[in-house]
């Protein structure tokens, strides 16, 4: 059950294990980002994760 008392947790955990990044995008990209995730069963979160990494790995990021 969701309550209050969960919230709260969920909010913790939130600020001490995730970070939230905000894209300023031409309209139309966030849909078309969601539609080709979708289509590969993954996230949009994912999706960025993975193409990002994957380009760090190829140029020999250690950052």
């Amino acid at each position: 059950m969701y309550n209050e008392k969960a919230k709260e947790r969920t909010m913790k955990y939130l600020e001490q294990s995730r970070e939230v990044l905000h894209l300023n995008l031409p309209l139309g990209t966030k849909d078309r980002w969601k539609d080709y995730a979708a289509e590969r069963d993954i996230s949009v979160t994912e999706l960025l994760k993975t193409l990002i990494e994957e380009d760090m790995k190829k140029h020999n990021f250690k950052g």
